[in-house]
């Protein structure tokens, strides 16, 4: 088998996050984005030190467990793969993949299972929609990116994980730059105007806040847009709408500059009974209620606190910080982003909370610093991880007790095997499904010492 070669058979089992197994000829051959039962033909586009991986072309035959998804961009649209299975079914598979994950540690014993997101549709409080054409010189467009695809763009206006506002203010933005023929920036050349809408949610205070990203290569004449908008029959009311120049390459929304429009440049949203004030680019969890449901469960783990100083490390703009200073004695939270920080300061005195402290800086660093020893440490890494010289110093911290949240269960199982190779146990985990109809999926894990 070399790359180029066609194959095709039936998907036997799917591996954390979406790599399908198919076997030809004896061969196993990794395709992703793939379901369980589902007939297949791909084309071979890696191979190396004896692992086959292919490309997916086309699913001719269904899994028998799919259904039909309610989303008409189903399939074509890169923003969700399991949308077409009962959401029974993938909280299962889901349950299934990380404990494949973390096996070799022994801990189904401790698996307090699978908590599912309040709302398996409308959940996502936050999308970021790219301008472009749904095929090369074709008409302008707005919406997420074609599955397999970094050029091509999906016109994504009846989304089924967003509220239907979302739907209608993409349709009333992509309607008002079509009728002025206002070019998208291109990423090959480097030329144009329109680059995303940025969407975003509160979905406890029912705000809305509207971002449009565009270089800087054409003056805009936005004010007929805002009165579009502000003009839009919504559900939601809309706090402020702003406008953000963005000349950097990348393909990713930055700031060189930021105007506003009308309103204010934030709005807010509650979580456990506290407030919270969020910019244009503030991190803040995708699906709010989600949210709720998952730090409830970190508070559940953390015990009783009253008397404790917690490290909330890669604390964001310091929501679980926060949550846990209400109930403890101290709260430290260490995050990178110097934004996010500043963001944090502002929401703990807006809910009234003087035993925060947060800290701007690298963990790995920053943990230098820091020599008094907590009582408990929180972990929310990102995605790959944590570093592992920073691990090394959470460990020699030698504290009784750590709750993981982890975005990536491959990067958990990673960092497990330090923990438990330095003398600790895993003691409780349970699983959050953050994310509907996608392969991502919540881990938490209390960590403690082995006595």
């Amino acid at each position: 088998m070399k790359k180029g070669d066609k194959v095709e058979g039936i998907v036997e089992s799917v591996s954390f996050p979406n790599k399908g197994t198919v076997m030809v000829d004896g061969i196993k051959v990794t395709v992703k984005n793939t379901i369980e039962g589902q007939k297949i033909k791909a084309v071979v586009n890696k191979k190396r030190k004896g692992k086959v991986e292919a490309r997916l072309q086309e699913v001719t035959e269904k899994s028998p467990e799919e259904t039909d998804a309610p989303c008409k961009d189903f399939g074509t649209c890169g923003g969700c793969l399991y949308q077409s299975l009962p959401h029974a079914l993938q909280l299962e598979m889901k349950e299934r993949q990380v404990k494949e994950l973390l096996s070799d540690y022994g801990i189904d014993n401790c698996y307090e299972g699978i908590t599912p997101s309040p709302r398996v549709f409308g959940y996502r409080n936050k999308m970021e929609y790219s301008f472009g054409d749904p095929c090369m010189d074709g008409p302008l467009t707005l919406g997420l990116h074609k599955r397999g695809s970094i050029y091509d763009i999906v016109e994504t206006d009846a989304c089924q994980l967003v509220h239907e506002d979302f739907n209608r203010i993409l349709s009333a933005v992509l309607r008002y730059f079509k009728e002025r023929n206002t070019p998208f920036y291109h990423k090959r050349t480097h030329e144009g105007v329109l680059r995303h809408l940025v969407l975003r949610q509160g979905v406890k205070t029912h705000q809305l806040l509207i971002n449009l990203v565009t270089s800087s290569q054409h003056e805009l004449e936005l004010g007929g847009l805002v009165t579009v908008l502000t003009e839009l029959n919504l559900d939601n009311k809309i706090a402020g709408i702003v406008h953000t120049i963005n000349d950097q390459i990348a393909d990713a929304v930055k700031v060189d500059d930021m105007k506003l429009l009308y309103g204010e440049p934030h709005f807010y949203e509650e979580i456990l009974g506290l407030l919270f004030k969020i910019s244009p680019f503030s991190f803040f969890q995708t699906n709010t209620l989600g949210a709720e449901r998952l730090y409830s469960i970190v508070r559940d783990y953390v015990g009783d606190i009253d008397d404790k100083v917690v490290y909330d490390l890669y604390s964001g703009t310091g929501t679980i910080t926060q949550m846990l200073a209400a109930v403890a004695k101290k709260a430290v939270g260490v995050e990178i982003v110097e934004e996010a920080v500043e963001a944090a300061k502002v929401n703990a005195e807006l809910n009234d909370l003087d035993n925060c402290e947060f800290i701007a800086g690298d963990v790995l660093k920053v943990l230098d610093d820091l020599t008094a020893r907590p009582d408990a440490i929180i972990l929310d890494p990102p995605r790959e991880g944590i570093h592992p010289k920073a691990l090394q110093k959470i460990i020699d911290y030698g504290v009784d007790m750590i709750v993981y949240v982890s975005c990536k269960p491959t990067s958990l199982a990673n960092d497990l095997r330090a923990f438990i190779d330095a003398g600790y146990q895993v003691e409780r985990w349970a699983l959050m499904d953050m994310f509907p109809h996608t392969t991502h999926v919540e881990t938490v894990v209390l960590i403690t010492k082995v006595k």
